[in-house]
């Protein structure tokens, strides 16, 4: 953060160099047009905080005229261009290069002045600007920057700060961006912010399911979601995302948990983070967790999100019989409501087959670590259900395991409990390196050999040839059809 590294700081060097070509481009663009452009917002805190986005999003604001400016400059640069918000002068031009998308946002002056935009921003670590046509000049980087409302002294402090009463009136989504912000930067919010977060909260009911869905991902994409999640709790605002959290609150367990279902929640997402942690530090593992399932979301994302809801169909689900608690069927339930909770925040339909997965089997870990062994049937049936969500289910599993600490939770079951996942994670990427085997015979093999009509008969009894050959059971086409024909003769039966 100090400037103890000469007039320009390396970091802000090297991040000039990588988007000179760019920024040059723009800056003669605005100077063609007598503009004078400010670099405003994140990108200079990140360049402060000497942190590195993939994908670079770059702030801009100018006097007046931000959507003809950036509507030009699109098509000088061959980019994509989208107006954000026409009555406040606020367009974004999309460009790709060759190994970067950069999004370049341009509004208007929201007051007279600079000083008066900048006021109108969410947070002073936000509010800190530059002069374009000035980045170049050698100069201490403290004497570019135009800082009105002490943002780098909370950047130095690590403080989220609101610059006004009417900050979360202007715009109820910062309630949020100030969990987001503090989760990413690891930053404190300050008192008087959180007061007014308690004042104005309810009014994050308004903010549209996108918006609120972006700063959510923001939070589970950092490692301290758990902490967030606290605080959110705390304020009671994570209930008004999320209305059917709720009534997870204060609802009692049996004896093998030591917390309500979602004392217990909270609980499962800290071992995730943890557990995601420590598995990251495999390469097959980080490479698993990090695969983008739809929309800049990645898998690991969704996994903590899982993990929070993991029994949101409990309160559902809960039978009291002869003074024992109980839950039957509450993946089952759950496994429906989180397709509509995702379905609010705007998900892909393969981020909610993801979550729906995960919810569905989140049991079957458990189920499988009670016996003495895995049997090749149970693992093939495991593996074959979960697919590719079978290891996410796993560390949902573990979590969910190490979150639960009743007096009726025995050493052995968690011990037996920890080596099953091992196994089964092991068993995972084992498969993913070999060769699946071809199918011993096919569905025109049937219908030749025993004259069948084509019908989902034959689905069944590939499917289940497929699993008789992945336990061992069969190895030859004259076997597979031997099983063939039983499998025929037991379904004539029924």
């Amino acid at each position: 953060m100090s400037n103890k590294e000469g007039k320009r700081p390396l970091f802000f060097s090297v991040w000039l160099s990588k988007n000179f070509r760019l920024l040059k481009a723009i800056e003669k663009s605005a100077q063609k047009k007598k503009v004078k452009l400010y670099l405003v917002g994140g990108a200079l805190r990140d360049i402060l905080l000497k942190r590195e986005k993939e994908n670079p999003d770059i702030d801009f604001c100018l006097e007046e005229g931000a959507i003809n400016f950036s509507k030009q400059l699109a098509k000088e640069l061959k980019a994509g261009f989208v107006v954000l918000d026409k009555e406040h002068g606020s367009a974004r031009v999309v460009k790709k290069t060759k190994d970067k998308i950069y999004t370049l946002d341009f509004t208007d002056f929201r007051g007279r002045t600079l000083k008066d935009d900048l006021f109108h921003r969410d947070f002073t670590i936000n509010t800190l600007a530059i002069e374009l046509g000035r980045i170049y000049e050698e100069k201490d980087l403290d004497e570019l920057i135009v800082d009105h409302y002490r943002g780098k002294k909370d950047l130095r402090k690590g403080l989220i700060r609101a610059l006004g009463r009417g900050s979360f009136k202007e715009d109820p989504l910062r309630i949020l961006r100030a969990f987001s912000l503090a989760a990413l930067f690891d930053f404190k919010i300050h008192k008087d912010t959180l007061r007014l977060v308690s004042l104005e909260k309810n009014k994050i009911s308004g903010v549209s399911g996108e918006r609120v869905r972006d700063e959510f991902f923001k939070i589970l994409s950092s490692p301290r979601a758990y902490k967030s999640f606290l605080g959110l709790d705390k304020y009671k605002i994570l209930e008004l995302i999320i209305p059917e959290i709720k009534v997870m609150h204060r609802l009692r367990q049996g004896p093998y948990h030591h917390l309500d279902v979602w004392g217990h929640s909270l609980e499962t997402v800290r071992h995730l983070e943890l557990i995601i942690r420590d598995f990251s530090r495999n390469k097959e593992m980080r490479a698993y967790l990090n695969e983008e399932i739809s929309s800049g979301h990645k898998r690991y994302e969704l996994i903590k999100l899982a993990g929070l809801l993991h029994d949101v169909g409990k309160p559902k689900a809960l039978r009291v019989e002869k003074g024992k608690i109980s839950f039957r069927a509450h993946e089952r339930i759950g496994y429906h409501m989180i397709e509509d909770i995702a379905l609010r925040f705007k998900l892909s339909n393969d981020e909610i087959h993801t979550l729906k997965q995960m919810i569905l089997f989140h049991l079957r870990p458990g189920f499988l670590a009670d016996n003495e062994r895995i049997t090749p049937r149970a693992e093939f049936r495991y593996f074959r259900d979960a697919a590719k969500e079978a290891v996410s289910i796993l560390l949902i599993s573990l979590a969910d395991q190490r979150a639960t600490k009743g007096p009726l939770t025995s050493k052995q079951s968690r011990t037996r409990h920890e080596k099953a996942v091992g196994y089964l994670i092991k068993k995972y990427f084992k498969k993913e390196k070999s060769v699946r085997p071809s199918r011993l015979i096919n569905g025109d093999d049937l219908i030749r050999q025993f004259k069948l009509e084509p019908s989902p008969l034959i689905g069944k009894i590939l499917s289940e040839l497929e699993e008789l050959q992945a336990i061992g059971k069969i190895k030859s086409k004259e076997e597979a059809l031997s099983a063939a024909e039983k499998l025929i003769a037991r379904n004539a039966k029924k």
